[in-house]
């Protein structure tokens, strides 16, 4: 399929024909695939736009990509490319074949977007979605922008680090993994989210049904769930209801299992006598509340669930997915609890035992609890998609600044869920 232009940019209110057309400055953002590297990039030009409200966000990204679903949903205006992503395994020669032309097709029609719209940077979010974009941005002498979610920098930042005036990361460790002479273009700048909000700890715990004293345990495995974590966290439920394990007093947990494996647990739940004190449910769409509610996440260490937990100053379990591009995961906690914010607890060594003692041993030790909640908070970056913005500032023409108490754009909107 060729490439599809739908939808229309919405600082706040949908723009007329004659207002998309007298915007003198785009701002084109590149990133996909996955949540992951796509909603950093709504996150900056929601951001940059309060900034400069003369800017026009334009997004490129795949087809095959959660942002065919996203962008035309929020009604902002961009083009889906063909791209395709190398895939991995015993299979993966039969379907890589496909990669390079669809990548020369992607390159083409990109080229053409950069002629019409002649924009003036450029900021690619990763993911095989942003790959065209930044070879183009190059060809072309446009301003190019990185920003890199993980500890170990992705294959199109450290192809395309050499040739961007800006490489913003959220692991100040993956510096040492980019090519010395671009570190002086390196900012430790966090990854674009949602700042936190001043939901209270009472209400949000009111929102889900939990009880509002005692310590509430959120458990993620991102968007689709985890089998692993659920089949560990269930287990462990049925020792504590055996009476082979210990629940702490006022001990809850807010258990996202995933939309596919919600009705399995809820149906061992139920074996179980229901147990109060845990409450299942497929997906978390308000997370900001969850994050709220809790005192302790159990959570895969994608980039973007683990940034949230650090600007919340919400401590983590964390339980890398052992097949993450890179093992970019098993680096995102190993580099968070060497700082001291997270635990890590490789899928290998999972086991009921060893979760609950973990998640027991942290509700007895307030102090333990409070040291990794002061450097999470440390670490945190909750203001990080306004600080890039305001370096991307730097690299656009003049313009007007928005005035104090300008309506926000309403795009960033977050992943809606666990991540």
């Amino acid at each position: 399929m060729g490439a599809r232009r739908m939808g229309a940019w919405r600082p706040g209110r949908q723009a007329s024909v004659h207002e998309r057309a007298s915007r003198q400055v785009v701002a084109l953002f590149s990133g996909g695939g996955t949540g992951g590297h796509l909603y950093p990039a709504l996150a900056l030009a929601q951001a940059l736009v309060e900034l400069r409200p003369d800017v026009r966000p334009f997004f490129v990204g795949a087809e095959r990509g959660i942002e065919a679903r996203v962008l035309p949903e929020r009604g902002i205006e961009h083009v889906l490319l063909p791209v395709r992503g190398f895939a991995r395994g015993p299979a993966a020669l039969l379907s890589n074949w496909r990669v390079v032309p669809a990548l020369v097709r992607s390159v083409v029609q990109v080229s053409g977007i950069f002629r019409r719209l002649r924009p003036s940077v450029a900021v690619l979010t990763g993911g095989y979605a942003s790959g065209p974009s930044g070879l183009v941005a190059v060809l072309a002498r446009v301003p190019l922008v990185m920003q890199e979610q993980n500890s170990v920098p992705g294959v199109t930042t450290r192809l395309l680090a050499r040739r961007a005036r800006q490489i913003h990361l959220a692991f100040p460790e993956a510096a040492a993994r980019l090519p010395t002479q671009v570190r002086g273009r390196v900012q430790a700048s966090g990854n674009p989210i949602q700042p936190p909000s001043a939901i209270g700890r009472s209400e949000a715990r009111t929102a889900f049904g939990l009880g509002g004293d005692g310590m509430v345990v959120l458990i993620v495995g991102g968007s689709q769930g985890s089998a692993a974590l659920n089949a560990a966290v269930l287990e462990a439920v049925r020792r504590v209801a055996r009476g082979e394990a210990r629940l702490p007093p006022g001990l809850q947990l807010l258990w996202s299992t995933g939309t596919a494996r919600v009705a399995r647990m809820r149906a061992a739940l139920a074996e179980l006598g229901a147990p109060a004190w845990v409450h299942a449910t497929d997906y978390i769409h308000d997370m900001p509340r969850a994050l709220a509610a809790a005192d302790l996440a159990v959570s895969r260490s994608g980039a973007m669930a683990t940034s949230e937990f650090l600007a919340w100053g919400l401590p983590a379990v964390l339980v890398p997915l052992p097949t993450a591009a890179a093992n970019h995961q098993e680096h995102n906690a190993l580099a968070l609890a060497a700082a001291g914010a997270a635990l890590h607890l490789p899928e290998r060594e999972l086991t009921a035992e060893r979760l609950w003692s973990t998640i027991e041993g942290l509700a007895v030790d307030p102090a333990r609890l409070e040291a990794l909640r002061k450097a999470a908070r440390e670490r945190g970056r909750p203001e990080s998609a306004r600080r890039i913005a305001a370096a991307l500032v730097d690299l656009l023409p003049p313009g007007p600044q928005a005035k104090p108490g300008e309506a926000s754009t309403g795009l960033a909107g977050g992943a809606g869920g666990s991540r």
